[in-house]
């Protein structure tokens, strides 16, 4: 069995994949706080209440984007089930051609959906990554990243807003029934919602005009059905694109 973790600034993702598929996903909160001991208990209750026989691991692959996290997990892990942990980064084969100024620069998260992306569907595609930070890369026709753009993921401008406006509700991000709202906390889901989709309509047509292609368009990320339903454009939906992208590179790295 084959453990993908997925280490974001909000969530921390762990995918069991065994013969290629995930037979068990979990979640975990990001806390920077916690140590060796405080993730090895946490995966091996959590393992333990699923059934899962955690001794039988023969591989583990990390990407994360909060260091502080990475050691005492890939410490953890190692406890546990006495697995060496490869850790997404320079010098780990992907397999993907970084065309872009700094190619140590992309986020390990990042790097993972390109390489799902380019396994998995056709190119040229944009890959759309929502989550803390909201990201759109580009895929050329032969299967290289171009770069993209980074803009605040959803919650983060939610949060701003409402922090910010002393008279600003917080509120659910379910999607009004119209763009036209006559109170205060459907305009603020409207806005946030239906503006990003809006935006990402507005992004990957611009994309195409100055590539002058035509697209496959994939998301991924807590929010993605949420925003992407309300969408234009055709954009496919993979809620483990950077798990299948660890899987990717772990059998790259593991032969």
């Amino acid at each position: 069995m084959l453990l993908c973790t997925d280490v974001g600034n909000t969530n921390i993702k762990f995918a069991l994949y065994e013969n290629d598929e995930i037979i068990l996903k979990l979640k975990f909160a990001t806390d920077s706080r916690k140590t060796e001991d405080d993730f090895a208990a946490e995966l091996h209750t959590v393992f333990m209440i699923n059934g899962v026989d955690i001794k039988t691991l023969s591989g583990s692959i990390i990407s994360s984007v909060v260091p502080k996290v990475t050691n005492p997990l890939c410490k953890a892990i190692k406890k546990l089930t006495d697995v060496d942990t490869i850790v997404v980064g320079p010098g780990v084969k992907s397999g993907l051609d970084l065309r872009i100024d700094n190619p140590a620069s992309l986020g390990a998260d990042l790097l993972c959906m390109c390489v799902a992306a380019k396994e998995l569907y056709s190119c040229p595609a944009v890959v759309i990554g929502l989550g803390t930070a909201t990201t759109i890369m580009f895929l050329n026709e032969n299967k290289c990243y171009c770069g993209g753009a980074i803009t605040a993921g959803v919650n983060i401008s939610l949060d701003a807003l409402t922090s910010g406006g002393a008279l600003l509700p917080s509120v659910d991000l379910v999607p009004p029934k119209k763009a036209i709202c006559t109170n205060t906390e459907d305009c603020i889901k409207s806005g946030i919602i239906f503006g990003t989709a809006c935006m990402l309509d507005g992004m990957v047509e611009r994309f195409n005009e100055e590539t002058g292609c035509d697209s496959t368009v994939i998301a991924t990320g807590g929010l993605a059905s949420t925003i992407v339903n309300n969408c234009k454009n055709e954009i496919i939906i993979n809620d483990d694109l950077v798990l299948e992208g660890l899987k990717i590179i772990y059998n790259k790295n593991s032969k």
